[in-house]
């Protein structure tokens, strides 16, 4: 038995955020269960979203907002964010953020531009912001006194005052497994934070690192919270396509700075699509991708940026271009292969304006939320924002709360289980469920494709309950408990959705309504 005051629950940048924000008077520990800088936020290419240069505004960024969001967005919450990003741009330079610098602009720091933007405002570090980040802020919180670090230790299940048999629905701690020692924790604390971040690898392409199971958003289902508008993933249109680069993106900057889409003829096809063509929202994108691909019984398009001089790329690309010519593609010559991938949940636990859940003292910050700020398509770059301007109101929140006695936590029971004899159920399940969801539930759906989901969903929940009842978990066994989870709330929120929206499309209903609602299921 563990007790700190705040538990954080992933290491992305929500997760940093807030620890660096509470630990001066709280003692916290972040448990991740990789290592620290295994999130997806160390693999976001663009930047942070803000309002920056004096040609640009706020309402202008609200209204790009409430535009990708296709009239999802929450305006309240939407204005809360984008009048954060100022501050929170100044946050991370505070910390040393080393933001790529343009002597030449009003700002001091280069903008780009990416889809969906009407103005420059994307600050980065090169193509590699998230990792600049990551690195800066993982140096301070390892060496920040009240903040204990345990990676290799994925949570199991929240512990909650249902079910302890108490009256109250508030969170106590967590169970969590340590995967190195191979025996579960139980930790205790006065605020439990979810910063777990998305669901990516519930689909069979992705551009999410291996550690994106929906872990948040199930344990956070599974003690009481509602979650909504978990329909709209967003794939991003633009993940290289290379038998030896899983999951490697290629950042929407590279449309945004010029390049173009094109047929594997060399023909462009996105001005046949959307008047804005390549720097359409990436909803737009994905699908104008994806209709070609089948069109033709192609294997991917082609991005092509060729065309600009090869020491601007070299620049503001040196990741892509390193990572593309180590695969013998040189971008200064060549395009790019691309596909479509899952990149982004919009939807989540569904929080308020302080990260709140509907479980006292849990909080939920980061991609596993839904805050409101996205709605049916997020805007590009707006997630890193989204991220610290939630941490710090987490943060805020957490500050003003009195201590409540905490009860007795029963340790985790494991006398009526045993090894697991088969761990291929766990490999063979884990494939079955990818791969259906990417072919029934992906960036095309129809009531037909989404009815076989759910039955297969069905059956994979019954074997997996099964498993998990009579076996010691392993960390695979809980991402695939998580996932499979995941993958059941996103087809009943797709079902229940009787129109295309936003990042939602069926064949089906392919207007949208005139009104629109989120989805929000309840346990």
């Amino acid at each position: 038995m563990f007790r700190f005051d705040v538990i954080i629950i992933g290491s992305g940048l929500a997760g940093f955020t807030l620890a660096l924000q509470v630990a001066h008077s709280k003692r916290v520990v972040l448990l991740t269960k990789r290592t620290l800088l295994d999130g997806a936020s160390s693999w976001a290419q663009g930047g942070i979203a803000a309002a920056l240069d004096s040609e640009d505004s706020i309402e202008n960024h609200v209204r790009d907002t409430l535009i990708a969001g296709a009239g999802l967005c929450d305006e309240m919450v939407t204005r809360f964010v984008v009048e954060h990003g100022k501050a929170a741009i100044g946050w991370l330079i505070e910390q040393g953020i080393p933001f790529t610098r343009d002597r030449n602009a009003n700002t001091g720091y280069h903008l780009t531009r990416e889809g969906g933007h009407s103005h420059r405002r994307v600050v980065h570090a090169a193509d590699a912001t998230g990792l600049a980040i990551q690195q800066t802020l993982a140096e301070k919180v390892r060496n920040h006194p009240n903040i204990t670090i345990l990676e290799q230790h994925i949570a199991i299940d929240l512990i909650t005052g249902h079910k302890l048999g108490r009256p109250d629905q508030r969170c106590y701690g967590v169970y969590a497994l340590d995967t190195a020692a191979g025996k579960v924790v139980t930790f205790a604390a006065q605020h439990t934070v979810l910063a777990t971040g998305g669901t990516g690898k519930v689909y069979l392409y992705t551009t999410n690192p291996d550690v994106s199971t929906g872990d948040g958003v199930a344990m956070g289902w599974r003690a009481g919270c509602r979650v909504a508008n978990m329909e709209f993933i967003q794939f991003h249109p633009t993940c290289l396509y290379h038998p030896h680069a899983k999951s490697f993106l290629i950042s929407e900057a590279v449309r945004g700075e010029g390049g173009l889409l094109r047929l594997p003829d060399g023909t462009r096809f996105m001005p046949e699509h959307d008047p804005r063509a390549e720097l359409a929202p990436r909803d737009i994108v994905a699908r104008a991708i994806d209709f070609e691909m089948k069109k033709r019984g192609a294997d991917c398009v082609y991005l092509d940026i060729s065309h600009k001089p090869a020491d601007f790329l070299t620049s503001h690309f040196p990741n892509i271009y390193t990572r593309c010519l180590e695969l013998g593609i040189d971008i200064t010559r060549q395009p790019i292969p691309v596909v479509p991938a899952a990149h982004y949940s919009c939807g989540g636990v569904m929080t308020d304006l302080r990260a709140r859940t509907d479980v006292a003292s849990l909080y939920a910050v980061g991609e596993v939320a839904h805050t409101g700020l996205h709605g049916a398509n997020r805007l590009a770059s707006n997630s890193l924002l989204e991220c610290i301007a939630f941490a710090q109101a987490a943060a805020r929140d957490i500050l003003e709360q009195r201590h409540v006695p905490e009860p007795p936590l029963p340790q985790w029971d494991e006398s009526r289980v045993t090894d697991a004899d088969e761990e291929i159920v766990i490999a063979h399940n884990w494939g079955e469920l990818r791969r259906f969801m990417w072919d029934y539930v992906g960036i095309v759906r129809t009531n037909k494709r989404l009815e076989r989901a759910k039955h297969r969903i069905q059956l994979l929940t019954e074997e997996i309950d099964e498993f998990y009842q009579n076996f010691r978990v392993s960390n695979d066994l809980i991402e695939l408990r998580n996932l499979v989870l995941t993958a059941d709330l996103i087809v009943r929120c797709a079902m229940r959705r009787h129109e295309s929206r936003g990042l939602h499309y069926s064949r089906d209903y392919p207007e949208p309504l005139p009104v629109a609602e989120n989805t929000v299921l309840v346990p």
